[in-house]
């Protein structure tokens, strides 16, 4: 399996991207993100600007228009699609090889 350079996501962008398979503004990725981790994440706004910023930059995610003039809306972008369907693949290669392992030494999960 090649590996992208961008991977693994950090915990933070995963969530965010994820959050972003629907438009969204940045108060409510923050409360998507909690709710998305079961509350194991939670963003300060700053933390979340800076994300957006890389994210922007990336071409993961895209400002889309709004009626509201301030608020910035986002949304997930293809090629934040394709990146975070790689960093699922690659956690979920993960966790199956893992659960072989534990198998084959006679513990279960």
């Amino acid at each position: 399996m090649n590996r992208d350079k961008n991977l693994p996501l950090t915990e933070t962008v995963y969530y965010i991207l994820l959050s972003l398979l629907e438009p969204l503004h940045g108060y409510m990725i923050m409360q998507k993100v909690e709710e998305e981790s079961g509350g194991q994440v939670r963003l300060a706004a700053g933390t979340l600007y800076g994300a957006i910023e890389n994210l922007l930059k990336s071409k993961y995610i895209q400002p889309i228009p709004s009626d509201d003039k301030r608020r910035k809306v986002y949304e997930i972008t293809e090629k934040g699609r394709e990146i975070l369907l790689m960093d699922m693949r690659r956690m979920e290669h993960m966790i199956a090889v893992t659960k072989q392992s534990f198998e084959k030494g006679g513990e279960k999960q």
